[in-house]
């Protein structure tokens, strides 16, 4: 029997062919499958960790809800529940700086139009209390064009295209996010300000007891001189003295001399006294 060389080698490359495309298809199946098991774990340890700051809301505990929010967070970022639902937490606290940011968080990864128009209408609202109007009518359109049937939110965003105009027609327009930059501007002057009069302050303070202690020094040995009988002159008074003639002493030397020798005779006088006021002595008892 004899047999074709080239269709036993078409036979060959077509058989490694079909091996390659089965193997790649076998791989390919094997890690979809891994990633659908580590996307549906990551799902449920994030419901896990919403339920969890569902139940800590319930009994309000506002610091646990959160740490179990941003939890939730962090194990499935690309899910919008969290996300909204700690911006909720927020704005329920009044605290509309951050809700505003998980807002615009929760907007950029929601994928439904039910949940696009709730994140937009919150939205709108962080935007209305801080009064920038423009930014919040935005919003409005933005959670109308999810859900245009909202009486709410077509209220909301009539309401802020009416304050829009008259802001615009004051003079406000876009200056008013300026004015929010400079006064936090100024917030962080001031703190700093008040570091800088503190720091000032613990110098001086510290300036002021050197110097308490270089006075106590000063006193200190002012106390010693007069106890030896010669006060201390200044440094500078030797400078300031008028030079001698040899052989002759200065009106400075005369008098230090002079006050030397009433000193001597002031010492001699006090133990004559002594003497004379000191009586028998006086032996003293023993106690048998």
């Amino acid at each position: 029997m004899k047999i074709n060389y080239f269709k036993y080698k078409m036979y060959i490359s077509r058989l490694k062919t079909l091996c390659v495309f089965l193997v790649f298809n076998l791989g390919t199946s094997i890690i979809a499958q891994e990633a659908n098991k580590e996307k549906q774990k990551v799902l449920k340890e994030s419901k896990e960790f919403l339920s969890e700051a569902s139940y800590e809301m319930e009994n309000n505990n506002f610091s646990l809800a959160e740490a179990a929010y941003r939890e939730a967070i962090a194990t499935n970022p690309e899910e919008d529940t969290g996300k909204y639902n700690l911006g909720i937490a927020y704005y329920d606290k009044e605290m509309n700086d951050v809700a505003m940011s998980r807002f615009k968080q929760a907007a950029a990864v929601a994928d439904t139009k039910s949940d696009k128009h709730k994140v937009f209408h919150n939205l709108g609202n962080t935007f209305m209390n801080e009064k920038l109007y423009k930014e919040a009518v935005e919003s409005y359109k933005n959670a109308l064009r999810n859900n245009p049937k909202d009486e709410e939110t077509r209220y909301n965003y009539a309401l802020a295209k009416e304050l829009l105009e008259e802001q615009e027609k004051n003079g406000g327009g876009d200056d008013n996010k300026e004015n929010q930059e400079d006064k936090q501007e100024e917030e962080k002057k001031e703190n700093q300000d008040n570091e800088n009069n503190k720091k000032d302050k613990e110098d001086g303070d510290q300036k002021n007891e050197q110097n308490k202690g270089e006075e106590e020094q000063d006193k200190k040995e002012g106390n010693e001189n007069e106890d030896n009988g010669k006060p201390e002159e200044p440094k500078d008074k030797k400078q300031q003295q008028p030079p001698t003639e040899p052989g002759k002493l200065s009106p400075q030397q005369v008098k230090n001399l002079l006050e030397a020798m009433n000193n001597e005779e002031k010492k001699v006088q006090e133990k004559i006294n002594a003497k004379k006021q000191k009586g028998t002595k006086v032996k003293p008892e023993k106690d048998w």
